[in-house]
């Protein structure tokens, strides 16, 4: 067995990819989804030692939810924080219509408030169940198919009908 840090490292080069994007998508951006992924991965470092031969991905995608879930708590307690400019990340399409289809999507999904966007996020890009979304949020499966169908219902009127046709 290696060190800390060799396990540690190998760790970070094999999740960090799926986790950045689930972190993005429940922050609505990049910079705050890298952000978010730094801080999960400093708190499982200081309990690596104990959560590496379990499922350090499911324990880090657990913190990366509770952190996301944190942020807009204290999010809700704060006066609202306004941009210099809202069209800073503005993606500009190149001409592809998948790359027009994601830009789309995920613009909407920025407009969903945070509880919905992490139930899409987690039900439908993760593929996690009603069951273990609502356990990573500290919700009820109702309170996760309520904010399921109420998300999908929001995506359905901000975006073309044809890019969430099979989400049910």
């Amino acid at each position: 067995m290696g060190t800390r840090g060799d396990d540690f490292d190998d760790f970070v080069r094999g999740s960090a990819t799926r986790l950045l994007r689930t972190a993005v998508l429940l922050t609505g951006d990049r910079g705050a989804g890298e952000d978010l992924l730094q801080e999960t991965y400093e708190r499982i470092y200081v309990h690596w030692p104990r959560i590496r031969d379990g499922a350090p991905e499911a324990y880090a995608r657990k913190t990366l939810t509770n952190l996301s879930a944190n942020r807009w708590r204290t999010r809700l307690r704060r006066p609202l924080e306004v941009a210099l400019a809202d069209d800073h990340h503005r993606l500009e399409p190149d001409g592809s219509e998948r790359y027009a289809l994601r830009h789309e999507l995920l613009t909407a999904l920025r407009a969903l408030p945070p509880r919905q966007r992490a139930v899409i996020v987690l039900r439908y890009y993760d593929d996690l169940s009603e069951a273990q979304t609502a356990e990573l949020l500290g919700c009820s499966v109702g309170t996760v198919k309520s904010q399921t169908s109420r998300g999908l219902d929001r995506l359905r009127m901000l975006t073309e009908p044809a890019i969430l046709g099979g989400l049910r």
